[in-house]
């Protein structure tokens, strides 16, 4: 029945007029997905937007389990953090189907990629490439493959085409004359320069006698061969700005591995005619973690759902805060990738992130703190929680003892 209270619109046909009741807004706000402990989580963060529809979802599943809110210190950790816990859910029949990690950009899944690849988890990757399948990365890792391993045909023949000038006849007969000689760079030495190669070819086997050589050491030489690189990367990607923002993110997983020839183990590499820019998807009966950003997950849902770097700079991203506007499109960007999840959900907090570009004698470091949709008002919608646990490290090891600095006092005690 009409509100008496609200006028019937009036709107003329013709040379007569008629009444029509206003239109009603219906809220849908039952849930049949998420636990309640989620939904009320996502219903806090999204009511302290400043403008909205009166809109709070509910459900009949209830639940004892909030969503987690978790700390560790830095990208690492949050991939192995991820890493060990997509496992142990799998273990206790979650499949990795039902599981997604999201992130707000595609690039901030990274480091975890290296870690699923290092654990041999498969996933598939929506809303932009694989880490690994980018074609940047690959020009990386065939430079350290050549290195490594002169006769390695797929690793060369990929390098030889960045140069100007260089095609895949001369490549492929420049390999040929390797193959057949006992030192396969001395022969690459005295291979006469393409017409057109010029300066890069110069530069090119000067790399390749310094890598070699080894002589910058581990992992100082994958530094010596990006900076080979750049110009390739500035002439071949119009992006190359962000492009090489991976290859300086690349240097820093791989100072976590104690040599090249660990690293290069621990990683794969396909031949040029078996891989694009394009992440694939597997077969559908086969089982796969789904890696995705929170823009192309509108509309999904999984048991158990992860959420990256959920910290200021990630979650608002430093880029969407120019107007009020933008920083309210963050938040619901949030608000879409808790309602994700089904059952379990994990919102992580790295503390600290590595960045180039500061003083040379600096920790290398930026510190950030935590999402400000979640201030400590909401606290109490979640579980916190820090990992590794206290007195382990990331690996589960016991941690050495530390002390702790109260900096503040110290300051304070020299005014006294």
């Amino acid at each position: 029945m009409r509100n008496p209270s609200i006028p019937f619109a009036r709107r003329r046909c013709g040379t007569s007029w008629s009444f029509n009741p206003p239109a009603e807004v219906v809220t849908l706000e039952r849930n049949y997905r998420s636990t309640q402990p989620i939904l009320a989580a996502a219903n806090a963060v999204i009511g302290l937007a400043p403008e909205r529809f009166t809109k709070n979802l509910w459900t009949e599943r209830q639940s004892a389990e909030r969503p987690e809110l978790v700390s560790v210190r830095d990208e690492a950790d949050q991939a192995r953090f991820v890493a060990d816990r997509v496992l142990e859910n799998r273990e206790v029949g979650t499949t990795l189907k039902q599981q997604a990690v999201l992130f707000r950009a595609s690039h901030h899944s990274g480091p975890l990629e290296i870690e699923l690849t290092r654990r041999n988890i498969p996933f598939v990757k929506f809303g932009g490439l694989k880490f690994l399948d980018a074609a940047h990365v690959k020009d990386m890792l065939a430079t350290l493959r050549f290195v490594q391993n002169p006769r390695d045909r797929v690793a060369g023949f990929r390098l030889m085409q960045l140069l100007p000038g260089v095609g895949p006849t001369t490549a492929q007969r420049t390999l040929d004359r390797m193959s057949a000689t006992p030192d396969p760079l001395a022969e690459l030495s005295s291979v006469p320069a393409p017409a057109r190669a010029g300066e890069h070819w110069t530069s090119f086997l000067a790399v390749l006698r310094a890598l070699t050589a080894g002589e910058a050491g581990w992992p100082a030489e994958l530094e010596l061969a990006r900076r080979w690189y750049e110009p390739h990367l500035e002439r071949i990607h119009e992006d190359a700005g962000t492009r090489l923002a991976d290859l300086l993110q690349l240097e820093h997983i791989a100072a976590g591995y104690p040599s090249r020839e660990r690293f290069l183990t621990e990683l794969t590499l396909d031949p040029p005619d078996a891989t694009s820019d394009q992440a694939g998807v597997p077969s559908l009966d086969e089982d796969y973690l789904i890696l995705s950003t929170i823009h192309s997950a509108k509309g999904q849902e999984w048991k158990s759902v992860f959420i990256l770097n959920a910290v200021d700079g990630c979650i608002p991203s430093d880029l969407g805060v120019g107007t009020p506007e933008e920083i309210e499109e963050e938040r619901r960007l949030l608000y879409v990738g808790m309602t994700r999840a089904k059952d379990n959900l994990h919102l992580v907090t790295p503390q600290r992130f590595f960045t180039h570009g500061q003083a040379a004698h600096g920790d290398r470091h930026v510190y950030a703190s935590r999402t400000r949709f979640i201030p400590a008002s909401l606290l109490a919608h979640f579980e916190p929680r820090s990992w590794p646990r206290a007195g382990a490290d990331a690996r589960g090891q016991p941690e050495a003892r530390q002390v702790r600095i109260d900096v503040g006092a110290r300051l304070r005690g020299m005014w006294r």
